[in-house]
Parts: structure tokens; sequence; C-alpha cells
């Protein structure tokens, strides 16, 4: 099947490399031509695992190509996918210009029947808008020309991206007519060789399972920091209480880590464009709203644990902080508890050593300029050169070469033995048995 694929970010680079590693033709179109011709090139602008290696031997393979021609990826094919931002407003609510532009593009263009996908994150009603938006331009060409709109939400994890758009759990569906229906089953029959996986619903039941769930999931992480901020209170440790209630198999272990919050470019985006949703129709979203508000506090409570310990002018002292990006597997420091107490520690008066295995070039990017000019934050070369001399490590991200560290070795790197752990990674008895100082989310 021939196909295009309007955006090439995450999402969209994604998709379209992985549609075509399964034998389709894939164009992939963005309005940025520089991007486009790193990308004919091999430069991926994301860190992503397993998905340079598709995207080179593919392309290699005349499979996957990149345009900045939106006429051109639609010469020819059957279905074209919408995957490009939808920006947060001031309001949260999701800023559907980009999508809707592409739509009226589409409807420029369309000469036969295509299929139009709206694979970008967006609210409920938002395929009722392209099919208007498309409409609207056909109207004005004068012409009739047949096309139908599916939602097909991504569920893909960043850092696993690729499996999971190989091995999908589900594969949600939303259309309103047999035709597209039959157009999506026979794109992912691939797919679903084992089981089928394809979940068939209406448009508006594709898009709210989209951000039902990605709700669900920040709801989990933000109900166990409540409970571990709680448990600094009261004098428990939530490690035990996680295995206890993980144990249950109706809540399962999986999203009830306690740590320093959650950020990245779907979890708090989604929640809020649900709020602004529920808010639109009169609806006050009491779970929503407190699972945002708890997270927005969650990003402060190291910087409350190190204001605790060291009071409240930190001046003349340094920290050691791991991980920049919000989460490991990927560079992205979108919303990243990392940038707010970064904000924090250097605003007290702290300088900062700071080391994430990929998400260095962004920082150097998106942190203030003034910083690195006056060495208030300096990134280091690797992990234990970010604790030369510093009066306290705090970690932020839970990369794996940061689980088990040398602390024999750590011993005569920081000027002061003190571990502020804002992911829980590491056991306070072992840390205190070692001679550090140990401060956790809710550990004892």
């Amino acid at each position: 099947m021939n196909l295009a694929v309007v955006g090439t970010g995450y999402v969209g680079l994604v998709s379209g490399a992985c549609f075509a590693e399964m034998g389709h033709r894939v164009t992939c179109v963005d309005i940025d031509a520089a991007k486009v011709q790193r990308l004919k090139k091999g430069v991926i602008p994301i860190y992503e695992p397993g998905l340079t290696p598709i995207v080179m031997s593919n392309v290699e393979q005349g499979r996957l190509h990149f345009t900045t021609s939106l006429a051109e990826a639609m010469d020819g094919a059957m279905v074209v996918f919408i995957a490009v931002g939808t920006p947060p407003g001031e309001d949260g609510s999701a800023d559907l210009r980009h999508v809707l532009d592409v739509a009226r593009e589409v409807g420029t263009h369309l000469d036969d029947y295509k299929l139009i996908v709206n694979k970008s994150t967006v609210p409920v009603g938002t395929a009722e808008r392209v099919k208007q938006a498309v409409n609207d331009v056909l109207a004005v060409r004068g012409v009739e020309v047949p096309f139908d709109v599916a939602s097909n939400p991504e569920f893909l994890k960043e850092g696993a991206a690729v499996e999971d758009f190989m091995k999908p759990d589900r594969i949600v569906v939303g259309v309103e007519s047999e035709r597209a229906k039959e157009v999506m089953r026979e794109l992912y029959q691939d797919f679903c060789r084992n089981h089928d996986r394809i979940l068939v619903m209406g448009l508006r039941d594709a898009e709210m399972t989209k951000y039902a769930g990605n709700a669900m999931l920040a709801t989990k992480i933000s109900f166990m920091n409540e409970i571990a901020n709680l448990c600094d209170l009261v004098g428990v440790d939530v490690e035990k209480v996680r295995l206890g209630i993980g144990s249950d198999s109706r809540i399962g272990y999986s999203f009830i880590y306690p740590g320093c919050g959650y950020g990245g470019s779907c979890f708090p985006k989604d929640v809020r464009a649900l709020i602004h949703t529920a808010q639109q129709n009169d609806f006050r979203p009491m779970v929503l709203s407190a699972v945002h508000d708890r997270n927005e506090g969650q990003k402060h409570v190291l910087f409350h644990k190190v204001r605790e310990r060291f009071g409240e002018d930190l001046s003349g002292l340094t920290f050691g902080l791991w991980g920049l990006a919000f989460k490991p597997g990927t560079d992205d420091m979108r919303e990243a508890p990392s940038v707010v107490l970064l904000h924090e520690l250097i605003g007290a008066g702290a300088r900062v050593l700071a080391y994430d295995p990929e998400a260095m070039d962004v920082a150097r990017r998106e942190l203030p300029d003034l910083w690195f000019k006056k060495g208030l934050l300096t990134l280091a070369r690797n992990q234990y050169e970010a604790l030369d001399g510093v009066d306290a490590l705090v970690l932020v991200t839970e990369w794996k070469p940061f689980r088990h560290p040398d602390f024999k070795a750590m011993h005569g790197m920081l000027g002061q033995k003190i571990v502020f752990d804002g992911r829980n990674q590491y056991d306070p008895v072992v840390l205190k048995d070692q001679g550090f100082e140990y401060y956790g989310i809710g550990r004892r």
C-alpha cells in the first residue's frame, strides 16, 4: 500500500519508518526543507532506540521517502496520515492549527479516493473538523471527490516506540464507513499475525480512548506520588507499600513507582487537554485536576528536600545532577522535572554539574545560555565527572547506568556524601551503611 505521512516528528517518523519496514511504500512530508534533506541522508532528529537503522535501511531499499511536497506524497497514495504537532495553548487546549492546515492542503490536492487518518493526539470531535475542512476546500474548487476520515491514535512509549509500533498491544481504529474499516484492516493485517489486535470503534470513541489511556496512567503516577509524600510525613516506607498493593492483580505494579513527577510531550499535555474539554462542556474534572496539580507539585519535592537539608540560601554549594531527559531511553526534555529543579537550584544560588546519557545536546540547545556562560550549569562528560567535589548527588532520571553506580568510588568524589534519590532507585539501608546521607521519595 502507498502511504503519505505528514509530519516527521516523533509520531510521524516512527510510524512512517515502521510501515515501510513492513513492506509499504511510505512518503513522509515536512515543511522544513533542511530537516527533509538531513533525513534523506539518514540524520535522525530524535533519539529513539532502533529507529535509525530502520530509517536508513528502508531509504536504501526505496520504501521510505522524504519530501516537502504533500502533492507529491499524495500521488498514488491510498492513505494520508496526519501526524503533526498539537502543542498546548495557554488554557490547556490542543492547538489544531497544523492539523487543520494539513486537512485543507489535502483537500487542495485531492483527486481520487483517499483515507485521511488522524495519527496526532487530538480532542474529541477533531475528525469531524478535519472532514469539514476538506469539504470546504472541495466546495471552493467546485468538485466532489470521495474520501473518508479515520482516527488511529498512537500508543508509543518514548524509548520503546519502535517495538511498540511493531508489536502493539492494540490498534485502535475509529471509522464511520465500511470502506475505511477495510482499508485500515488491510494496512495493519501484518501487525496482527498472532491474533487480531484491531479495535474498531467510532471516531469520537477512538479520540477519547487515547486521552483516557494517558490520563489513567498519569493518575496512577500521581496517586502513588501522593501516597509517597504522605509516607514521608507518617514514617512509612513507600517501597513496602508499593509491593503490598502491586501484588493485588486488580492494581498491578505498572506505573506505581513514586518519584519527582512525570514530564514529556504526552501525559502533561493530554491531561490538560482533557481538563479543557471537560470545562468546555461545563463539567468539573475533579480527578483530572488533582492528577495535574499533584504532578506540578511533585516536580518541586526534590528541591524542598534539598532546602530542608541545606537551608534557603544555596550559595557556594554545587550539586551533581544525574538525568536531564524526562525519562530513560529518550533525549526529550519537554516538561522534564530536571528543568524545574535546575531553575530552583540555580535560583537559590547553587551551581550544578549535570550529566545525561542522551539529552546533553538538547540541554545545550534548550536551557538558558546565561547559565552556561556564568558557569552556573556545567555539562559533565560522564556520570562520575558530575560528582567531582559536589555537595550532593541528585538523581532525577533513572537511566540504567545510574542504577548500580560504584558507591565505593563515589566516596572519594563527592564533597559531602549526600544523595537525593528522585526515583527511589537505591536502598536507603545499603547507602546509609556505606556512610551516605540518603533522601528518597517516601523512603525510610
